[in-house]
């Protein structure tokens, strides 16, 4: 929550910069955010299903967009509170430029409160709040390219809730010939996700269960704004990996992984990658135990048995967690924690028999 005092010092600084000739949308801590409308003396965001109502002083659900002389305004803009170069396997997309670096970046907020987030210490603090960076799109891309990374991540936290900074810097990388990737939960309304798809290539979205009520109580969201993300992205053509989380207790029934299996393989088709995770205990769950690797089995074996081409199991380093040719079984992409090698695998094609495999490899 915002004190009065904090507001204050918000608005002072606002006006210092008008006074200076310039606004908020160019100070390098406060930018005018996109999609919202206002009600009488309200702000109305517009860019996720929580669509906050804002007084004068107030900051959204997110902890990132607020309400500054009824203007709705993004906190985080330019300044990441995570940086760091990862493979694409960590985050994961496993048939997303296989072995590639990824600048990834981080600003803090987050539309949901998880109670297994594993970066609450990010997601569920504002921009304000955190030790920070200025790293405005034009440094990003430099720096992917001094670091040679051929994909900038948004990640760690909730991109959605930062997605002006977001846009400006997958424009600058689609320029540079640098791939962009989003790791969100896909909480996010259609147009936002509409604009964003135009820049990205592609997604891994979390499918944090495939029940409503569980997506309220554990998450403090709804499944099918998620479902709808999921299909849009399909839609516009970003490539989607998705991520299930097996939280005993709580997303580890065998019928509800049939249902979700059932719905990706119908609605996404059979090629979309599914991730199985195992959980560990963390923040408000911390009283559970890890996931059995035997459920993480089972839920594979389930998927398999509905279809889906391509199951992987993360956070277990010694299950197998290879990518095989589904023309001739041939294995293609071997995978040893985050090392990988493609040795039989010839630019998105198997090096046996020549078959087309799904995903971006150029």
């Amino acid at each position: 929550m915002v004190t009065r005092r904090e507001y204050l010092k918000d608005l002072l600084i606002i006006a210092g910069l008008a006074a200076a000739g310039t606004s908020a949308a160019s100070s390098p801590r406060y930018r005018t955010a996109r999609f919202w409308y206002t009600m009488g003396n309200n702000v109305i965001c517009d860019l996720c299903p929580n669509g906050c109502v804002l007084a004068e002083g107030k900051t959204g659900i997110c902890r990132s967009r607020r309400n500054i002389g009824g203007s709705l305004v993004t906190l985080g803009h330019s300044w990441p509170c995570a940086v760091h170069v990862d493979p694409v396997e960590k985050k994961p997309l496993y048939h997303v430029l296989p072995g590639a670096k990824t600048f990834s970046i981080g600003v803090a907020g987050c539309n949901l409160r998880c109670k297994n987030c594993q970066n609450y210490s990010l997601s569920q603090k504002s921009p304000l709040e955190t030790e920070n960076v200025y790293l405005p799109p034009e440094k990003v891309i430099e720096e992917a390219k001094r670091r040679s990374c051929t994909i900038i991540a948004f990640t760690y936290s909730e991109p959605t809730v930062w997605i002006e900074y977001m846009l400006d810097t997958a424009a600058l990388a689609r320029k540079a010939g640098i791939r962009s990737v989003l790791v969100s939960s896909g909480y996010i309304n259609p147009a936002p996700f509409s604009e964003l798809a135009e820049v990205i290539d592609a997604a891994q979205i979390d499918l944090k269960s495939f029940d409503d009520k569980i997506y309220r109580d554990l998450n403090e969201g709804k499944l099918q704004p998620v479902l709808d993300t999921l299909k849009l992205a399909k839609k516009k053509g970003v490539w989607v990996e998705i991520v299930n989380l097996v939280i005993p207790q709580w997303t580890d029934k065998p019928e509800m992984i049939r249902l979700m299996c059932r719905w990706i393989a119908e609605e996404l088709g059979p090629d979309t990658p599914l991730h199985f995770s195992r959980f560990f205990s963390l923040y408000k769950l911390s009283h559970l135990y890890p996931t059995p690797q035997k459920d993480l089995l089972a839920a594979r074996a389930i998927a398999l048995k509905e279809k889906l081409s391509f199951v992987y199991i993360g956070n277990v380093p010694d299950l197998d967690s290879n990518t095989y040719c589904l023309k001739c079984g041939e294995l293609l992409l071997s995978r040893s924690g985050y090392i990988v090698d493609n040795q039989n695998f010839k630019s998105g094609h198997c090096g046996k028999c020549s078959a087309m495999i799904p995903g971006i490899w150029a």
